[in-house]
């Protein structure tokens, strides 16, 4: 009997640790990746602003082939929208839409309605490396919630290795 409640003090201690090391943690986080393109920063731009051009690179639209993909507004202008909807809860359902555009940067806010539904925000970062090279950097801000922010480093892994993915894609893509 005292062996059980050793075992019941134990699990309990467990949960009550898991449950205050979040309040230690912060909310939210940022994944940047980059790598170079060997193209000038106007080619590279014009193409990354497009986010159609997403299906040629984007390891998560490539996911699923039979994706549903619903586009409103001009590409690659503020305010233009891309939505999906996915029977692979991979991929999932959401949208994303640019909301900034400038020389240096494109801003786009994302919506997760599946299979979790949360909102994040990325930016790709274009830098003239030299005439005909660009440093292209992608920046995924991301938040979760108490208790879940016990695990954003896993979020923080996932997202590292999808976007540096990506960024390969694209390289490989517009080379």
């Amino acid at each position: 009997m005292k062996i059980l409640k050793v075992i019941g003090l134990g699990i309990v201690s467990l949960i009550a640790l898991l449950l205050i090391i979040p309040f230690f943690i912060s909310n939210d986080y940022t994944v940047s990746v980059s790598t170079t393109i060997n193209k000038p920063k106007q080619v590279v731009f014009d193409y990354v602003k497009l986010v159609k051009n997403q299906e040629n690179y984007s390891i998560w639209v490539m996911q699923d082939p039979n994706v549903n993909m619903v586009y409103q507004g001009v590409d690659g202008t503020v305010g233009f929208k891309a939505s999906w909807d996915s029977k692979d809860d991979n991929v999932g359902a959401g949208s994303q839409q640019i909301t900034a555009i400038s020389e240096d940067k494109i801003d786009v806010d994302l919506h997760f309605e599946r299979p979790m539904k949360r909102d994040d925000k990325v930016s790709t970062l274009l830098e003239s490396v030299s005439i005909n090279q660009t440093k292209v950097t992608s920046k995924f801000y991301g938040h979760c919630k108490y208790p879940m922010n016990l695990m954003i480093f896993i979020g923080e892994i996932i997202i590292k290795d999808a976007e540096t993915q990506n960024l390969a894609n694209l390289k490989k893509d517009i080379g």
